[in-house]
C-alpha cells in the first residue's frame, strides 16, 4: 500500500494532499500517461518519411507495406499489453499495473534509440523496441481510465477522463512539432531525440505513483476494507470514521455483491441477467473498435504522407501542415472537457460520427479530379474538419465509456477487452492505410465515410446515457432495462437521479438487487438492505 500520513484533522494524505488536491494528483497521473500515449502515437508520423530516417533504415523507403509495418508494430505491442492486463490486471491492481506499464515503455525507448544503423539488424532492433514500448502503453491504456474512474466523483468523472483523453491530442501535437524542429538538426537527432523524449513522461508517472494510493474499489473487491477506508477518506477529505465513508463503502460493497463476488473469469464477461455483463462488455469494446474504423489514425499517423502523395507538397511543408492540423486537433479535444457532462455521451458520439462522415465525403469528393489543385486544397480542408470533430468527440469518449459502463466485478477485464479491440483495429488500419492510398487513392476516404455512416444507428439504438451517474447508478440502468424488459437507452432516461444514500433502497424496492441468474449467483438477502444498509443511510442523512 502507498505511504500516507494523517494531517492534523485525522484525514489521510498522499503527497500531503487529500480531497480535491488528491483527486487532482490522480488526474495528473492520468494526464501525463495519456500525454505519453498521444506523443508515442504521433511521433512516427514526422519520422517515418524523413530522409534521415529512411537513410538509417532503408527498408522503409518506397515500400508502403514495410512503412505500415514499422508504424503498426507499436499497435501489436499495445495489443499484447492489453492482453496482459486482461489476464493479470485483477491480480496486480491498478497501481502496480501503471508502474509496470511506464517501466516497460522506458525499456522499449532505450532499445529503439540504441539501434545502430545501417543494416537489417538495426531495423529489427528498432521494430522490437517499438513493440516493447507498445506493450507498456497497452498496459497503461487498459488501466489508467479504470483507475481514474474508480477514484473520481460522478459529477466530474466524465470531465476528468475526457481531459485525460484530450491529452492524447496534446501529446500528438507535441510530437509533431518536436519532429518538425528536429528536422533542422543532424541526422541522428532527427529520429533519436523525438523517440527518447517519451521517457520524460514515463519517468514523471513513475515518480508521482510512488506515493499514490490504490483504487479503493479494487481494494474492496479484494476484501481489504481497512486500506479502502483510508483511501476513500483521503479522496473525500474526511476522517476515516465519518458516516459518509461508511455509506460509500456500503454502496460499493453492495454493488460488488450484486455483480457477484470472487475471482473474475473470462466467462463472467458473457453473462446476462440483471448485471448484463455481456451487453456492457460489447458496448465498451464496440466503442473502441468504431473509434479506429472511423479513420482517425489514417489521418493522425499518415497526415504528412497524405499531403505529400495526395496534395503533392514537399516533406517540409507536409510536416508544417501536420503540425497545424495537430493544433486544430488539440484545440477541439479541449472542448470535450466542457461538453461531455453538459451535452452527454450519446449526443457527442452522434454529433462526432455525423461530422466525421461529412468530412470524409468532402475529402474523397475533392480528390476525384486529380489534376485540380483547388479541389486538392478542399481535400486538405476535409482532413482538418475531420480531426476537429474527432478531437471533440471520438478521441476521449471510447476511453471514458468502457471505464464507466462496466461493473466493478468485470471492469478490469472488460476494459482490457475494449483496449484490445482498440489496438487490434489500430494495427489493421495503420497497416492497410499506406496500401489503400497507393491502390485506390480517394476511395480510401469513401471507405471511411461509409463506415461512419454505419455507426450512427448503432449508437442511437444501443448506447445508453451515463452522464452524471455514479458507477453504482449505471449498474441500476442495466438492471432496470432487464427487469422491466425495456430498451437500455430508455432505461437510462427513465431512471431517476439518486443520492448515494438512496441507491440500495431504490434497488431493493424495484427488484434490482440481484446477481446474475446465468452465473448462478444468489440474490441479496433482504437483511443486508433493510437492517445494516438502511441504518447506515439513516445515519448519513441525519
Amino acid at each position: 500500500m502507498a505511504i500516507h500520513k494523517d494531517n492534523a484533522s485525522g484525514i489521510p494524505t498522499y503527497w500531503g494532499q487529500s480531497g480535491r488536491g488528491l483527486q487532482l494528483l490522480v488526474a495528473v497521473i492520468a494526464t501525463t500517461d495519456f500525454l505519453l500515449f498521444g506523443y508515442d502515437q504521433g511521433v512516427m508520423s514526422g519520422i517515418i518519411s524523413a530522409p534521415a530516417f529512411t537513410k538509417a533504415f532503408p527498408e522503409v523507403e518506397g515500400d508502403s507495406t514495410y512503412e505500415g509495418f514499422v508504424t503498426a508494430i507499436y499497435a501489436v505491442g499495445c495489443f499484447l499489453g492489453a492482453c496482459f492486463i486482461f489476464v493479470a490486471g485483477d491480480r496486480l491492481g491498478r497501481r502496480n499495473s501503471i508502474f509496470l506499464g511506464a517501466s516497460v515503455m522506458i525499456v522499449g525507448v532505450v532499445v529503439q534509440i540504441t539501434a545502430m544503423p545501417i543494416g537489417g539488424g538495426a531495423t529489427a532492433q528498432f521494430i522490437v523496441g517499438r513493440c516493447i514500448t507498445g506493450v507498456g502503453n497497452g498496459i497503461n491504456t487498459s488501466t489508467v481510465p479504470t483507475y481514474q474512474a474508480e477514484c473520481s466523483k460522478a459529477k466530474n468523472r466524465g470531465k476528468v477522463i475526457c481531459f485525460e483523453g484530450g491529452c492524447v491530442a496534446v501529446g500528438t501535437l507535441i510530437a509533431y512539432w518536436i519532429d518538425y524542429g528536429c528536422t533542422y538538426g543532424p541526422d541522428d537527432l532527427t529520429w533519436r531525440f523525438p523517440i527518447a523524449f517519451q521517457c520524460v513522461f514515463a519517468i514523471t508517472v513513475l515518480i508521482i505513483m510512488v506515493k499514490m494510493p490504490e483504487s479503493p474499489r479494487w481494494l474492496l473487491s479484494h476484501n481489504r476494507q481497512d486500506e479502502a477506508r483510508t483511501i476513500l477518506a483521503g479522496l473525500a477529505g474526511l476522517p476515516r470514521d465519518d458516516p459518509e465513508i461508511d455509506l460509500q463503502i456500503n454502496v460499493i460493497v453492495n454493488a460488488i455483491k450484486a455483480a457477484g463476488q470472487g475471482k473474475t473469469k473470462f466467462s463472467d464477461l458473457w453473462t446476462g441477467g440483471r448485471t448484463q455483463h455481456r451487453r456492457r462488455t460489447i458496448l465498451g469494446a464496440s466503442s473502441q473498435m468504431m473509434q479506429q474504423l472511423s479513420g482517425c489514425n489514417a489521418v493522425i499517423y499518415y497526415f504528412p504522407i497524405l499531403c505529400q502523395n495526395a496534395l503533392g507538397t514537399t516533406h517540409n511543408l507536409a510536416l508544417l501542415l501536420g503540425g497545424i492540423n495537430m493544433i486544430v486537433y488539440a484545440i477541439f479535444a479541449c472542448t470535450s472537457w466542457f461538453l461531455v457532462e453538459r451535452v452527454g455521451r450519446r449526443k457527442l458520439y452522434l454529433y462526432g460520427t455525423v461530422g466525421q462522415m461529412v468530412s470524409m465525403i468532402i475529402t474523397f469528393a475533392c480528390l476525384i479530379p486529380d489534376a485540380d489543385t483547388g479541389a486538392a486544397n478542399g481535400a486538405a480542408f476535409g482532413l482538418f474538419l475531420y480531426i476537429a470533430f474527432f478531437g471533440a468527440t471520438w478521441l476521449p469518449l471510447p476511453w471514458l465509456y468502457p471505464a464507466e459502463i462496466n461493473p466493478l466485478k468485470t471492469r478490469a477485464k472488460a476494459n482490457a477487452t475494449s483496449t484490445i479491440q482498440n489496438w487490434l483495429w489500430n494495427f489493421f488500419i495503420v497497416m492497410i492505410t499506406p496500401v489503400l492510398i497507393d491502390e485506390i487513392g480517394w476511395g480510401t476516404y469513401l471507405f471511411f465515410g461509409a463506415l461512419n455512416a454505419i455507426f450512427i444507428p448503432i449508437i442511437y439504438f444501443f448506447y445508453p446515457e451515463t452522464a452524471g451517474r455514479s458507477l453504482e447508478e449505471i449498474d441500476l440502468i442495466f438492471a432496470k432495462g432487464y427487469v422491466e424488459k425495456m430498451s437500455y437507452v430508455k432505461a437510462s432516461h427513465e431512471l431517476p437521479r439518486l443520492e448515494e444514500a438512496n441507491i440500495s433502497r431504490f434497488a431493493f424496492d424495484n427488484g434490482y438487487l440481484s446477481g446474475d441468474e446465468e452465473s448462478g449467483i444468489d440474490e441479496y438477502k433482504e437483511k443486508a438492505v433493510t437492517q445494516e444498509n438502511l441504518t447506515l443511510q439513516t445515519n448519513a442523512q441525519a
